[in-house]
């Protein structure tokens, strides 16, 4: 049992597919705030663009 323990104390694995999944969760993370960023600037571009639209229909009618 302590050969067992011993062995997967070193065992360098495991490691590595942690820290490939905390740099997964990283990048996960800067995508999901650059979207929203977007998203944001999206729907205020759009609502401005229908505020634009709306109050010149109301101009000209």
């Amino acid at each position: 049992m302590t050969a067992f323990l011993r062995q997967l104390a070193r065992d360098q694995k495991g490691a590595t597919a942690v820290e490939y999944g905390l740099i997964l969760a990283l990048v996960f993370l800067a995508m999901l705030g650059a979207v929203q960023a977007f998203g944001r600037n999206a729907i205020a571009i759009w609502d401005g663009t229908s505020t634009k639209i709306v109050e010149a229909s109301e101009n000209n009618g």
